[in-house]
C-alpha cells in the first residue's frame, strides 16, 4: 500500500469511528495487521495468526483475550479477530524478528516429513554448522509457528525425546504419536544406543524413523550406535533421511 493512502485511512480512522464489525473487514480486505482465528491440530484448537507475509504465530490459549495478550506480549504489535476463517494455512511465514541462522534453522525443521524425527545435529549439518547444535536448539524453542513449522520433529541428538515449547514434553510426545511416531519405542532405542538402523540386504542404514527404515524387515535390521559404526562395517548413508549431511 502506498504512503499516502495508508495516513488517509489513519487520518479517516482519527475523525470517523467505523463500526466495529465493519473495521476489521476492511482492515483485512487491506491486508494491514495481523489477523487470527482458531486451527484443529492433533493438539487440539490453537489459535493461528497471520498477516501479508504469511502464517505468524501459533499459540495456545484458553480465550480470544489471552492469546491476544500472548501475541501483543511477544511480537509488541497488536492482532485482531479475523472477518472469516482461515480456509487453509499456506506454507509461508512471517519470521521477521529471528535471525538469519534462526530461520535457516525452521526452515530446515520444515523438511522434516510427517512420522520422522532428525536430530539438532542433523539440522546443525544440514544448515552447514555442524558445531552449532545448542543453537539449533535456541532456535527452535523461538518458533513462532509450531505444529506448522514441526520444531516436534526435531529430537535430542542422543535420540530422546527433549522438550517442546508448545506444551512441554507431554505435548511432544502427544504430537509425534498423532503423525505415527511411537515415542516409548523411539526412547527406548535411544536408550539401547541404537540410534541408527541398517539393512543387511542394501548395506544402507538410516534414522530408525526415516520411512526406508521401516521397511526392513526385523531378521535383516542391524542397529548402529554411531555414524562411524556403520561405515566401518561398510554401510552407506541413506539418501532420504541422510544420517550423514554433506
Amino acid at each position: 500500500m502506498n504512503r499516502p493512502l495508508l495516513k488517509d485511512l489513519q487520518d479517516l480512522d482519527r475523525h470517523v469511528r467505523a463500526p466495529e464489525r465493519l473495521l476489521p473487514r476492511v482492515l483485512d480486505a487491506l491486508e494491514l495487521g495481523d489477523a487470527y482465528t482458531t486451527l484443529d491440530s492433533d493438539l487440539g484448537p490453537l489459535y493461528i495468526a497471520y498477516n501479508r507475509r504469511g502464517i505468524s504465530a501459533v499459540m495456545r490459549a484458553e480465550w480470544p483475550a489471552e492469546f491476544e495478550a500472548g501475541f501483543k506480549a511477544r511480537f509488541g504489535r497488536p492482532v485482531r479477530p479475523a472477518s472469516q476463517p482461515l480456509a487453509k494455512p499456506g506454507r509461508r511465514f512471517d519470521l521477521r524478528g529471528l535471525s538469519e541462522f534462526e530461520q535457516a534453522v525452521l526452515l530446515k525443521a520444515l523438511e522434516i516429513p510427517r512420522g520422522e524425527v532428525r536430530t539438532y545435529a542433523w539440522i546443525a549439518r544440514e544448515i552447514g554448522r555442524p558445531t552449532a547444535v545448542r543453537a539449533v536448539g535456541s532456535a527452535l524453542r523461538k518458533n513462532p509457528v509450531p505444529v506448522l513449522i514441526p520444531c516436534h520433529r526435531v529430537v535430542r541428538t542422543d535420540g530422546q525425546i527433549g522438550n517442546y515449547a508448545l506444551g512441554g514434553r507431554d505435548a511432544k510426545r502427544a504430537i509425534l504419536a498423532a503423525e505415527g511416531v511411537d515415542p516409548d519405542w523411539l526412547e527406548e532405542h535411544a536408550r539401547s544406543g541404537r540410534r541408527y538402523v541398517g539393512s543387511d540386504t542394501t548395506r544402507i542404514y538410516c534414522f530408525p524413523t526415516c520411512r526406508n527404515a521401516r521397511r526392513i524387515q526385523p531378521r535383516h535390521a542391524v542397529g548402529f550406535r554411531s555414524e562411524a559404526a556403520a561405515r566401518s562395517a561398510g554401510y552407506r548413508a541413506c539418501q532420504v533421511c541422510r544420517p550423514l549431511a554433506v
